[in-house]
C-alpha cells in the first residue's frame, strides 16, 4: 500500500471519529437523521453507501431508511462533487436560447460528462431545471454565488479560466 493511501486511510478514520462524535451528541434528539447527514457530508463531500451504513448502525435505523432520506432530498448527493460545482440551466427559456451548447462546451472543455468530478477535482458539471433567471437565460451558476447570464459557448472558456488560476 502506498504512503498515499495509508494517508487517506487516516483522513478518512479521523473523519468517522468526528461523525461518531457528532452523533453520539445528538443521537437522542429527535429527527436527528437529517442533521447527520448533513454533518456528514461536510466532512466527507458526499454521502457514499459505506457511510451510510456507518450512520444506519450508529442510529440504530434500517440502512434503507437512510438511503431514503439522501435520495429524496436534493441537497444530498452518493458521488463526488467538484470543488466548483458547475449548474446549467436547462429550463425551457435557458434551453431555447442555447444552454444545450454551453453545456456541451462545458464538457468538452473540462472533459467530464453531467455528475462526473475532473481529475483534478476542481470540477463538476450539474443540470438543473430553473436558477430563476429566465430573462438571463442561458444561464450558468456556479458555486453558490457566482452567477453568468446570457452565457455563449464561446465564453466558457473565459469563465473556467477565473477557477483554474
Amino acid at each position: 500500500m502506498s504512503t498515499e493511501n495509508c494517508t487517506e486511510c487516516a483522513r478518512h478514520e479521523t473523519l468517522y471519529h468526528e461523525l461518531d462524535a457528532f452523533i453520539e451528541q445528538n443521537r437522542h434528539r429527535p429527527g436527528v437523521l437529517i442533521e447527520v447527514l448533513h454533518k456528514a457530508q461536510s466532512l466527507f463531500g458526499f454521502l457514499p453507501s459505506e457511510v451510510q451504513s456507518f450512520i444506519a448502525k450508529r442510529l440504530d435505523i434500517p440502512e434503507s431508511t437512510v438511503f431514503g432520506v439522501v435520495t429524496f432530498y436534493h441537497y444530498f448527493t452518493m458521488k463526488p462533487r467538484g470543488q466548483n460545482q458547475i449548474k446549467v440551466c436547462l429550463g425551457t427559456a435557458c434551453y431555447v436560447k442555447g444552454a444545450d451548447k454551453v453545456l456541451d462546451r462545458l464538457k468538452e472543455e473540462l472533459k467530464v460528462d453531467i455528475e462526473e468530478v475532473t481529475q483534478d477535482g476542481r470540477f463538476s458539471i450539474h443540470e438543473v431545471r430553473c436558477l430563476g433567471a429566465c430573462s438571463m437565460a442561458p444561464v450558468v451558476l456556479i458555486g453558490e454565488k457566482d452567477f453568468f447570464g446570457r452565457v455563449t459557448p464561446d465564453e466558457v472558456p473565459k469563465i473556467l479560466k477565473k477557477y483554474r488560476g
